[in-house]
């Protein structure tokens, strides 16, 4: 069978044809079901308040500012694969970069919710914008907090712009196929009416190439800017300029660990083995094993960094978190982050579906104790004894943090449903240069 006819068979057939398999709709219940749950929370939020969380004093950041970090990278991962390596003509992403951006924008949507409702009156979230009024209320340009939120929101729309661009082509092959007029008319408007000429096709290069020109310094850029929100702060554990390229590190990481964990399943599930194939995987585990020997070069310096600094707050952090109450936490992480990723130095393991998807579950897990480490155990131990404190969280923070879970696994299923999960004319195009060789 051609390269065409699988695309068309295994790609544009499937938000065509309407019918999806058993699994998926089997995976729709409990990802609607945790979707509801994240409603009913936020409900519940808006009526009570923050006090339904575990946050206390001192520990004032929870789950909010833990799975926000989380989600970010997670998004930021993703735009390392579509923007930066399209920028470096890397031929293997033309097979993952569909799944990589869709991954950005929903991971991108939930991390957005956190900022909103952890303000305590998140309907005033417009009081972080610069706008005349009678109170004289400005927001404070010189706190990374304000940067956060404007690179956040520069991030959400340059990723949508991203996204919906690059599905122009494909959209429109949908419109010339869709037996239905409604649907025509639908994938047609998403498409901005391209139509196949070389003036679209020429408008659409250079478009594409100035977002993905944008996107690459911007991902770096966000997670700087989130890592500079603890620097700036003077809690021991916090106050580390290594804290920007660190958070860059782990989103790399967890990034490619979303992207193995799709993947690898979409790839049995919606027989996809002619266009992610081995190779890519192997690619992929390489990504993931760069990024952990990064993630554990920051580690070791930040070690460092608190005994050369010399200073006594950061050393009594650092053997708490070694020891003390906290301390499965620390050692999870470096186990899941920095141990475990190892294995893919040998080939075999690099190329076994099972170990990577394993392994990309647990990565995920050690970057959420990581950021639990960074936000909890930090806070609750400040400088003075006598402000100590700890964390204990609800059943709330449970259900807002799998709720965003199931948001994503929402958003994930949904796409895979009405837009094809690959990008067609960049596997045509694959396909035809592998064709003149």
């Amino acid at each position: 069978m051609t390269a065409e006819a699988l695309l068309n068979e295994r790609v544009a057939a499937v938000p065509l044809r309407g019918a999806m398999p058993s699994w998926w709709r089997m995976a729709l219940i409990p990802a609607a079901a945790l979707t509801a749950l994240l409603a009913v929370a936020i409900g519940w939020l808006f009526y009570r308040g923050v006090g339904i969380w575990g946050v206390d004093y001192p520990v004032a950041w929870g789950f909010a500012l833990i799975n926000y970090v989380w989600w970010i990278a997670i998004a930021s991962g993703g735009t390392f694969i579509s923007a930066l390596f399209f920028l470096m003509e890397a031929e293997w992403r033309s097979a993952l970069n569909r799944i990589a951006e869709t991954m950005t924008l929903f991971a991108a949507a939930c991390a957005g919710i956190y900022p909103i409702l952890h303000l305590g009156r998140p309907w005033l979230f417009y009081w972080l914008l610069p706008y005349p009024d009678s109170m004289g209320l400005w927001p404070q340009f010189r706190s990374p907090l304000l940067w956060d939120f404007y690179a956040i929101l520069t991030y959400v729309i340059g990723s949508v712009l991203f996204w919906h661009v690059g599905l122009a082509p494909d959209l429109a092959s949908l419109r010339d196929a869709a037996g239905s007029r409604f649907w025509r008319f639908l994938y047609g408007v998403a498409s901005f009416g391209f139509s196949f000429s070389a003036r679209h096709w020429r408008i659409f290069r250079e478009v594409y190439g100035v977002l993905a020109a944008v996107m690459a310094p911007l991902v770096i850029s966000v997670h700087s800017i989130v890592g500079l929100d603890f620097a700036g702060g003077q809690t021991p554990g916090w106050h580390s300029t290594q804290f920007p390229p660190f958070f860059v590190f782990g989103a790399a990481l967890s990034g490619f660990a979303v992207v193995l964990l799709l993947a690898i399943p979409l790839r049995r599930l919606m027989r996809f083995e002619a266009f992610i194939t081995e190779r890519h995987l192997d690619i992929l585990a390489k990504l993931l094993l760069t990024s952990s020997l990064c993630v554990a070069y920051s580690y070791a310096m930040e070690i460092f960094s608190v005994f050369y600094a010399g200073d006594a707050a950061d050393r009594a952090q650092l053997f708490e978190r070694l020891n003390g109450t906290y301390w499965p936490i620390f050692w999870g992480t470096l186990l899941f982050n920095v141990l475990l990723p190892q294995s893919l130095w040998i080939g075999k393991w690099r190329r076994n579906p099972v170990w990577l998807s394993g392994l990309s579950f647990l990565v995920l897990a050690g970057m959420w104790l990581e950021r639990f480490e960074i936000v909890v155990t930090s806070l609750a131990r400040t400088r003075m004894k006598s402000s100590w404190g700890g964390f204990m969280p609800t059943f709330w923070d449970y259900a807002t943090m799998f709720g965003t879970i199931g948001l994503f696994c929402l958003g994930m299923l949904l796409f895979l449903r009405f837009l094809p999960a690959l990008s067609m004319f960049e596997l045509r195009e694959l396909a035809a240069k592998e064709a003149r060789r």
